[in-house]
């Protein structure tokens, strides 16, 4: 009986969570220039601002959160440990041509063209473009409603299981739905039925799937990552369990789950307790959250109020 309490109390506190605020985030791993990045995507893109930063050594910025069109990114400085790969793209749909042609010659400056801008059978005008620092932007016109929805490559080992995928994600988590399904035709050369395009919510966030059978020396890396937040600690043992099931569980709230995406599942304090002015106090919550595969709320706020 306590479990179903528990577990009720749990969704409940999933619910309200998602009502006030974005529960999935992406987290973006930066080798020294995040601030850099974000300080870019801000002149360069509308609607894009940079909210909150949390301080590293020697004056620089560990991580900096930013939003384009209400979309909540992290950036973190982590070193050079992962590379961006666009088996994780995002879609940023653009009003008119003026502002699609505009923020195409921006991203495309140091970058790589994946799909040129044009128009294709699927949108009047698109173009699919990795900026000079390695995030992948796929630029559409016409949609209205303005949203930016995080994009998932499977290939290679993990081609065909788009589907698969959309189905395990969406019975985790709240207020998530399957949406759009288009699948590959006899006349494709993918596999017929495979993923072509597909929408899905999780958590009232918009996100897009697809799989591709063509031959990619890219797969999903940590560089991109899901941030997940949750308020309590029954929040963060859930996901944890369920995100990395037949996956892999690793160090300081990261895993990787079945297919290969990488999640965090953090609660919002710890950022608050990192970036809290006495360093002090913000540095032995970094070294017990250090020593930690799950993360446990308690011990982060016994760091933070043991005594100097």
């Amino acid at each position: 009986m306590m479990e179903t309490e528990n577990q009720t109390a749990t969704m409940e506190g999933e619910k309200r969570s998602v009502a006030n605020e974005q529960k999935i985030t992406p987290f973006l791993w930066f080798n020294g220039n995040a601030e850099e990045a974000v300080n870019f995507y801000s002149s360069a893109i509308q609607n894009c601002s940079k909210l909150t930063s949390i301080p590293g050594p020697n004056g620089t910025v560990m991580s900096a959160t930013f939003q384009i069109n209400g979309q909540e990114f992290i950036a973190f400085n982590g070193g050079s440990m992962f590379s961006f790969s666009p088996a994780i793209s995002f879609f940023l749909p653009c009003k008119t041509e003026q502002e699609i042609d505009g923020l195409w010659d921006k991203l495309s400056v140091g970058g790589k063209v994946f799909m040129a801008l044009d128009k294709y059978p699927f949108s009047e005008k698109y173009g699919w473009v990795e900026d000079k620092f390695g995030i992948s932007w796929q630029l559409m016109l016409g949609e209205a409603d303005q949203k930016i929805s995080p994009s998932l490559m499977f290939v290679g080992k993990q081609h065909g299981k788009a589907e698969e995928a959309i189905q395990f994600y969406t019975s985790i988590f709240q207020n998530s739905h399957i949406g759009q399904i288009e699948r590959y035709g006899e006349e494709d050369n993918d596999p017929t039925g495979t993923i072509m395009y597909a929408s899905f919510t999780l958590s009232g966030k918009e996100f897009a799937a697809m799989d591709s059978a063509m031959e990619h020396a890219f797969g999903f890396t940590p560089a991109i990552s899901l941030f997940v937040k949750c308020e309590t600690q029954d929040e963060i043992d859930r996901f944890w369990e369920k995100l990395s099931a037949d996956g892999e569980k690793n160090r300081c709230g990261w895993l990787q789950d079945k297919f290969g995406v990488s999640w965090q599942i953090v609660p919002p304090i710890l950022g608050r307790l990192l970036g809290n002015p006495d360093r002090a106090k913000a540095n032995r919550v970094m070294d017990a959250m250090l020593k930690m595969d799950k993360i446990i709320i308690a011990d982060l706020e016994s760091a933070f109020a043991e005594d100097n």
